[in-house]
């Protein structure tokens, strides 16, 4: 029975321990549509590709693809 009220009063702080961040006013508690965070990511991931030559990895092994598939 004990364990049975430990659970009653710890779930409703699980259930909201989700939001880190507080709402902001004129802005809905909902959460973003995924499109706007891929437009949001997108640009990011592309800077750290050319910055760290993550993209000439894709170049090659999108190469090395294409050439065994052409065998």
């Amino acid at each position: 029975m004990a364990q049975a009220v430990r659970r009653a009063i710890r779930a409703p702080r699980r259930a909201d321990a989700h939001r880190s961040l507080p709402d902001l006013p004129g802005r809905p508690a909902d959460r973003r549509h995924p499109l706007v965070a891929l437009a949001m990511v997108l640009p990011c991931a592309a800077v750290l590709a050319v910055a760290f030559g993550g993209w000439d990895a894709v170049v090659t092994q999108a190469s090395s693809v294409a050439g065994m598939l052409g065998r």
